[in-house]
């Protein structure tokens, strides 16, 4: 149990979160970073490492590991103290006087408190098959793909219709002995660019197409799997044989305590003003995919600006009697 006194407590240390450190350290806030996760970097590190990001700026593409790397570098320099592997339950006063206690005890004391928390406690949707939990504790069923090197030679069958199921049809495309993907129609929710991708290697004989079908059963013994059964509308039903499947259908996103707060929700995300990034309560800002607002874009570039944004609406609480005099981080630089 640690009991911390921070000016800026930030739940969620994904790309968001992180970079939100770097800005209320430029402002000379301090900041605890807390996480449900045993390490930092959210999704990008617990869900896809090694995918390639395309959209962050002065990075052609950079894997999502990396990124979260490269996030960490930056904000070394301001020694945010960090509570991992816990998840924030209570949070109770007001703008300048606010008290966080986790499941693991933990009681924060901070000036305000950014929610980055993402998808909240995410976990993925799971396919309703017979004996899945033999097979997803030894790795034949996955739902991310964190080495792939790891699935090298192997038998790959993935599930799914979007941009996850797509993604990792291309990404392990020449490195899986062999790839499935199952779908149960024909076009797939995921980028044209990358279902055009799709389609070529299709049609070069690289990856194979199961359409019309769905996940029926698994075969093996031990939680080794062999086979993977599908079936078509009609309820016929085909062999495929497979060493590892990658169901891809989405994630479960779960609020926990977050829903009890007394700030205002929609559609499970958290209401703030753009303009501050505020929440209906004073003093709890919000950033990156947890927040709504007209026009929110669910992108890791957004939410590095909210960070700095929210990081200029929290100076005053933090300093109330100082003038807060926007200077580019050209001029003051970065402390050493």
């Amino acid at each position: 149990m640690e009991k911390l006194t921070t000016d800026v407590a930030i739940i969620g240390a994904g790309p968001a979160g992180l970079f939100a450190v770097f800005e209320c350290g430029m402002l000379k806030m301090s900041c605890v970073l807390i996480d449900a996760l045993g390490e930092t970097g959210g999704q990008c590190a617990a869900l896809y490492p090694e995918k390639p990001i395309y959209d962050i700026p002065g990075h052609p593409g950079i894997e999502a590991a990396e990124l979260i790397a490269r996030l960490e570098q930056q904000i070394a320099p301001f020694a945010a103290q960090r509570l991992l592997g816990r998840r924030v339950e209570k949070l109770h006063g007001a703008a300048g006087v606010f008290t966080l206690t986790t499941d693991a005890g933990d009681e924060i004391k901070a000036k305000a408190v950014i929610v980055a928390a993402g998808a909240g406690a995410f976990g993925p949707n799971r396919p309703p098959l017979e004996g899945l939990e033999a097979y997803e504790a030894t790795g034949a069923v996955q739902y991310y793909v964190k080495r792939r090197e790891a699935l090298r030679g192997k038998r790959v069958v993935i599930a799914g219709g979007g941009d996850s199921a797509v993604d990792w049809a291309l990404a392990l495309n020449g490195i899986a002995g062999s790839i499935h993907v199952i779908h149960r129609r024909p076009k797939f929710r995921a980028a044209p660019e990358s279902a055009a991708q799709l389609d070529a290697a299709v049609a070069r004989g690289e990856i194979d197409m199961v359409i019309p079908y769905q996940l029926h059963a698994l075969h093996g013994a031990g939680g080794m799997l062999e086979v993977v059964e599908v079936a078509d509308l009609d309820g016929a039903t085909r062999l495929i044989g497979a060493d590892v499947l990658l169901p891809f259908f989405g994630l479960a996103m779960e609020l926990g305590p977050l829903a009890d707060w007394a700030f205002q929700l929609e559609h499970n995300h958290v209401v703030v003003d753009p303009a501050r990034m505020e929440t209906t309560v004073p003093g709890i800002f919000g950033v990156g995919d947890i927040v709504t607002y007209p026009g929110k874009l669910k992108l890791i570039l957004q939410g590095f600006a909210e960070g700095a944004v929210a990081a200029h609406a929290i100076h005053p609480i933090v300093y109330p009697d100082v003038a807060l005099h926007f200077e580019y981080s050209t001029s003051k630089g970065v402390p050493v």
